[in-house]
């Protein structure tokens, strides 16, 4: 039977459920930054209508609301310490609030600056990547001497991996960059 807490919920820290909200976590958040960035590729090319919030003439990015979605989702989980279905809602929640946050990384890294900038994409590859470590990595205790194989393997693979993509997202920015910018600039008239 699991320990209860405090508050007289079960206890939630077992490493299958942690794994479990981590995976819901992860779902959401590539989810959420696919999403986005097509709805935001769909505006600039004119297929879908401006569906911008514009406040005094102040464009409200959607890290604002990523900002907002992930205070809430904070304050829900100090003060109402969910557990159950709340609590992989609390997840989802928090997935999608981190997707809208940091798609925009680079524009509250630079205080401006094109939506497109590398330092958004770097950002999501690097969250996904500690959330995909969280959610499918085993405990300590079940690492064994063959694992480590495994892992130099993989991270040569990924290496090599890493290295292609650079080379294509060069490729990819100096082909499809000038198309970007001019629909940048095309929208922002």
């Amino acid at each position: 039977m699991p320990a209860m807490s405090s508050t007289g919920s079960a206890d939630t820290a077992r490493p299958g459920h942690t794994r479990r909200l981590a995976r819901r976590v992860l779902f959401s958040f590539i989810l959420t930054f696919i999403a986005a960035r097509v709805v935001v590729l769909l505006i600039m090319a004119r297929y879908l209508p401006d569906l911008y919030l514009i406040l005094g003439g102040t464009h409200v990015h959607h890290l604002n609301y990523g900002i907002v979605l992930l205070a809430g989702v904070a304050a829900y989980l100090l003060f109402r310490r969910p557990a159950g279905g709340a609590l992989a809602l609390t997840a989802t929640l928090y997935g999608v609030g981190l997707a809208l946050t940091f798609d925009e990384f680079g524009v509250w890294l630079h205080l401006g600056g094109s939506y497109w900038q590398r330092g958004s994409f770097d950002a999501v590859v690097v969250i996904s990547a500690v959330l995909a470590l969280i959610a499918y990595t085993p405990g300590w205790s079940r690492v064994r001497e063959w694992h480590w194989s495994a892992v130099i393997s993989i991270a040569l693979a990924l290496l090599i991996f890493g290295v292609l993509l650079a080379r294509s997202f060069n490729w990819a920015g100096q082909r499809l960059g000038p198309r970007i910018q001019r629909l940048e600039a095309t929208r922002s008239k």
